[in-house]
């Protein structure tokens, strides 16, 4: 294996990667609901200035449901392909995928209230 080729698809791969992070903006809503969120989460940090272990919790969260959605997107894909016909598995499959965005983000909402809510309260006192 030439080393040239080895970098090529190591690039390759990264480009990939790339085109799917792209094709999950363009294509699904919720993205920019959790980018949005993504957003106001990191400049509400900013402003109360949280220390080093909060915002390592909120990176966690906020990975945690990107992550999420893009399995879920991908199970939705994969699904489309087998069939665009109802069928009772893949409905199961694909509601469980969703459910399990919303579980990530419901978690991550409360890591939110739970790290934000102490600088919330001592910010109007």
């Amino acid at each position: 294996m030439k080393k040239n080729s080895f970098i090529k698809r190591r690039l390759d791969s990264f480009r990939y990667a790339f085109n799917g992070i792209v094709h999950l903006f363009q294509t699904q809503h919720n993205a920019w609901i959790h980018a949005s969120m993504t957003l106001i989460v990191i400049l509400v940090g900013i402003f109360f200035n949280i220390n080093m272990v909060e915002w390592l919790f909120i990176t966690c969260a906020i990975l945690i449901v990107w992550v999420a959605e893009g399995f879920n997107s991908a199970l939705e894909y994969l699904a489309d392909l087998v069939t665009h016909d109802q069928h009772p598995l893949i409905e199961k499959a694909k509601d469980i995928g969703a459910g399990s965005v919303l579980i990530a983000a419901f978690g991550s909402a409360l890591i939110g209230i739970i790290i934000f809510l102490p600088y919330v309260i001592r910010f109007f006192d």
